[in-house]
């Protein structure tokens, strides 16, 4: 086994943010673009979500560089009904199709409670909370929804037709209460922590995957050839296909399988699809009836007797929200890994994002 990587410092967020953004400009995307893209990965290195933050950094800018990503898409907006917009990505990064969609349903939901923007022909849009809290902050609820290349069984199957895709809702809290930001993967695991134990050879629980046979493994570089197990079983298998059905057979994106792998199929776009339903939350009741039952809910649910007294019950999302405040005050912590990553693909950029000056002191 591979020794574990050693932190070697905690760096400030924005500056992170700007050697990012500066990376990906090198390759092409415009500079606002680009910042764009640095703010979410950058999001979810500090909510905790790693597995979405800048480790991603060097597929997505060699897909760019291979022109099976657009650096500089021409998104285009179709709207079929004056609630709902059709989002043709132009093989764009995920991150900036969706945000323009979700910026769509948002202006729809302002005017008519509710808006839907359905997407295709788009890549991988990383964290699915991203959009969500966009939505929460313009004070929105909202559903979003992603396809994405196919790991996981249909229930009862044994090869690859499913994607990991995730389930995320979205809600302001009133007053006294936090947003509630659900975002999980439809698999017992999200896929890509199965990818980032394989790159540290490190082994992965039993019950997570199947290999390549169809047995069960903690191997983490054959779970990542082989099958990643649907959440719940039966359930997270029929929340998958749910997800085929919204964000692939209804957008025109490629789904049953067919999205391709960003990783592996380094010849082709993806042509993954998203959804996302944004609504005003107070659509049947006035805002200060929202917030107060909001509050009443939250109260009651974290006054519920605990398992450990040591442990207070949490809202989906106020873990992450913890993180995030503590690492932008303390730094995110960045392994040697980490580090060498970013100096390589400055390198290869051809720019010098002074990674010293990174340091969080």
């Amino acid at each position: 086994m591979a020794e574990p990587q050693m932190m070697k410092l905690r760096v400030d967020a924005i500056q992170l943010r700007t050697a990012v953004g500066r990376i990906f400009a090198a390759v092409g995307v415009p500079r606002t673009d680009a910042a764009f893209v640095a703010q979410d990965l950058v999001l979810a290195d500090l909510r905790g979500v790693s597995t979405h933050g800048i480790a991603r950094l060097p597929i997505y800018v060699e897909r760019i560089r291979r022109g099976v990503v657009t650096a500089a898409p021409q998104i285009r907006i179709a709207r079929p009904m004056p609630a709902a917009v059709h989002v043709d990505g132009d093989n764009g990064l995920g991150f900036l199709v969706m945000r323009r969609a979700t910026r769509e349903a948002i202006v729809s939901a302002a005017q008519y409670g509710i808006g839907i923007a359905s997407v295709y022909n788009s890549t991988h849009f990383g964290m699915a909370a991203a959009y969500l809290l966009q939505a929460v902050e313009a004070g929105f609820a909202a559903f979003v929804f992603t396809n994405a290349s196919p790991s996981m069984p249909v229930w009862g199957g044994r090869t690859p037709f499913l994607g990991t895709s995730p389930f995320a809702f979205g809600a302001p809290g009133g007053e006294g209460s936090p947003s509630i930001i659900l975002d999980m993967a439809t698999s017992v695991v999200a896929r890509g922590k199965i990818r980032r134990a394989a790159q540290k050879g490190e082994p992965i629980p039993a019950g997570w995957a199947l290999d390549a046979h169809g047995c069960e493994t903690t191997d983490a570089r054959r779970a990542y050839e082989g099958l990643v197990l649907p959440l719940g079983g039966p359930k997270g298998s029929g929340l998958s296909l749910m997800m085929e059905v919204i964000t692939g057979v209804m957008s025109g994106s490629a789904y049953g399988g067919l999205v391709g792998d960003q990783y592996r199929d380094l010849d082709k776009p993806q042509n993954v699809g998203h959804s996302i339903i944004a609504f005003k939350p107070d659509l049947f009741l006035d805002r200060t009836s929202y917030g107060e039952r909001m509050d009443d809910l939250v109260a009651r649910a974290k006054a519920c007797p605990r398992v450990d007294e040591a442990q207070p019950i949490q809202m989906p999302g106020e873990p992450e929200a913890a993180r995030m405040a503590a690492q932008l005050k303390d730094g995110i912590p960045l392994s040697d890994d980490d580090l060498a990553m970013l100096r390589e693909q400055a390198k290869l950029a051809g720019v010098d994002p002074d990674l010293d000056t990174l340091r969080k002191d």
